[in-house]
C-alpha cells in the first residue's frame, strides 16, 4: 500500500521595502509569532515588485504577504497567522524561545500586569478614603 505524498510545506513570502514602518512592524510581529518567512525587497527585486503590482491592481503596496496563491495586502500579524492556519492546519509555528512568547502573549501579559496594578492602587486608595 502506498502512502499519500506529503503536501509541500506552506511558504510565507513577505514583500517589503526599506524605510516602510508597516513592513518593519509586520516582519517583527511575524518573527515574534514564530512564522518562518521568505522576504523580498521590492526595490531590489523587479520580479517581486511585479508580483505585488499584479496582486494589488497596479500599486506597489507593501507589506504584501503571499501564502501559496493567496495575497494579503497590508495585513496584521494575526491576519497572516489566521491565513496560514486556514491554508495549512498542520503548520507549526516556530517555538524558538529567543523569538518571544508568541502571538499576543506579551500584550496580554502587559495588560494583566497593568490591570493588577490598577486594582492594587484602587484598593489602597479606597482604604484610605474609608479612614
Amino acid at each position: 500500500m502506498t502512502q499519500p505524498a506529503p503536501s509541500p510545506p506552506t511558504v510565507v513570502e513577505v514583500m517589503w521595502r526599506p524605510g516602510c514602518p508597516f513592513c518593519a512592524s509586520l516582519r517583527r510581529g511575524l518573527s515574534r509569532a514564530g512564522v518562518a518567512t521568505t522576504e523580498h525587497d521590492i526595490w531590489s527585486s523587479p520580479e517581486a515588485a511585479a508580483r505585488v503590482r499584479k496582486a494589488t491592481g497596479g500599486d506597489e503596496t507593501v507589506p504584501t504577504v503571499f501564502i501559496g496563491d493567496r495575497a494579503l495586502v497590508n495585513p496584521s500579524t494575526r491576519q497572516v497567522v489566521a491565513a496560514i492556519r486556514a491554508a495549512d492546519p498542520t503548520y507549526q509555528l516556530d517555538s524558538d524561545p529567543t523569538r518571544g512568547r508568541g502571538l499576543g502573549l506579551r500584550r496580554t501579559a502587559r495588560r494583566t500586569a497593568r490591570a493588577s496594578a490598577r486594582l492594587r492602587k484602587g484598593s489602597s486608595s479606597s482604604d484610605e478614603r474609608a479612614l
